[in-house]
């Protein structure tokens, strides 16, 4: 008999090496939920094993089809399919009917990572230069009928890269590149969408031209580095989030092109990462708002 100990219900149980770990929480009196009726059709009986994976014999082929999907690390197993070989703790995600209306909603067809992770990839901040000043002589119908089409201009042109827009914030975009598709270079995909955007602006500032007398220009920022992404689900809002440092570090870097007066600015980490293949022009030292120490920004020509 092995041991499994639950940290959400403060339980150690028993189960053989013939048991799941689903049936070993029912015996125990665990009430586990699992909506697909313990078939590997859903993930709502899913665990995370905190310690002792080792000791979980390895997925089967209707749990490896279902981490596949969801893009599950190793450490998230089905209850339902799980035997072990040795002692493992767990920590049960599902308790409630909340949780098993948010989990329901991730078998579906939006993109990107349903549970959320941790990943390396690149981020482009953009923003228009003068904005304000257009939003604040124009009449609102013409604000947003103008922003759908810059909006649906850029989008074309993020995904083309292999991007995909994780927020917008009035005219600011935040880009991820390396999420939804596999990218040989997430930031040398970053760079060119960030060229080609201030190429469909010149197309598109004539359009701005001949119905409102105005033209944008666009500044962007682009960082790499480690953040966690995941689908957000308010109830009435779905997107895709990035969160952490290198997230908030994208937005100070496409924010330091004002005091330079420049156009495309990169991180350090970001300009490693595309050595030998795009050319700098210039080395910016800035401290960035919210972050400690000297950051050296590279400037690169558009």
């Amino acid at each position: 008999m092995f041991k499994i100990f639950s940290q959400t219900d403060g339980k150690m149980m028993s189960a053989t090496s013939e048991d799941t770990v689903l049936e070993a929480l029912r015996k125990a009196g665990i009430n586990q939920i699992n909506a697909c009726g313990g078939d590997a059709r859903c993930t709502t009986c899913r665990i995370y094993v905190m310690e002792g994976l080792r000791n979980c014999r390895s997925r089967n082929e209707k749990e490896m089809l279902v981490a596949e999907k969801m893009g599950f690390p190793e450490d998230i197993r089905l209850a339902c399919q799980t035997r072990i070989k040795g002692d493992i703790t767990i920590k049960r995600p599902v308790i409630d009917e909340l949780d098993l209306k948010i989990v329901l909603k991730q078998f579906d067809n939006l993109p990107g990572t349903r549970l959320g992770r941790e990943k390396e990839m690149a981020i482009l901040f953009v923003d228009i230069e003068n904005y304000t000043q257009f939003a604040e002589m124009s009449p609102a119908y013409d604000v947003v009928h103008v922003l759908n089409r810059y909006y649906q201009t850029m989008n074309e042109i993020i995904v083309q890269h292999r991007g995909i827009i994780s927020d917008v914030a009035g005219d600011g975009i935040l880009a991820l590149f390396g999420l939804i598709e596999e990218s040989e270079n997430p930031v040398l995909d970053a760079v060119y969408t960030a060229r080609d955007m201030n190429g469909a602006l010149t197309q598109f500032n004539g359009y701005l031209k001949k119905m409102f007398e105005w033209s944008f220009s666009i500044r962007s920022g682009i960082n790499f580095g480690k953040i966690i992404v995941g689908n957000f689900d308010t109830g009435t809002m779905r997107k895709i989030s990035a969160i952490g440092d290198a997230v908030n570090i994208a937005s100070r870097i496409e924010n330091a092109n004002k005091d330079f007066d420049t156009k495309l600015l990169i991180s350090q980490s970001a300009k490693q990462k595309i050595e030998g293949l795009i050319r700098h022009k210039k080395l910016h030292r800035a401290r960035l708002k919210g972050t400690s120490g000297e950051h050296l920004l590279y400037e690169v020509e558009i």
